[in-house]
């Protein structure tokens, strides 16, 4: 029987395209609108070629907010209480020198 794979383990493929996209400047910073808030958020998008046209696939967005108020850090005691049957991963990266 397989163990059931964390959420980060889940988007481990999209967490190393994103690396990619970086390391060969193919991502942009995008002010996008929430559909179900309407709110402007700040969204990293990769940003590829669909044939003379560019198009850009959102990966990521930024905190509106402080992200230490929104989320519990998987090393706070508050966390094993919090969400306790489902135990973090982190996936590592490695800054470029």
């Amino acid at each position: 029987m397989s163990k059931k794979k964390t959420i980060v383990q889940k988007h481990e493929a999209n967490f190393e395209t994103l690396k990619q996209a970086f390391a060969n400047g193919d991502v942009c910073l995008m002010d996008c609108i929430e559909r179900s808030t309407g709110d402007h958020v700040a969204v990293i998008c990769a940003v590829h070629m669909e044939g003379e046209e560019y198009a850009f696939t959102p990966v990521a967005r930024f905190f509106n907010g402080n992200p230490y108020e929104l989320l519990v850090n998987p090393n706070d005691p508050e966390y094993a209480t919090t969400d306790a049957k489902h135990p973090s991963t982190i996936l590592e990266h490695k800054l470029p020198e």
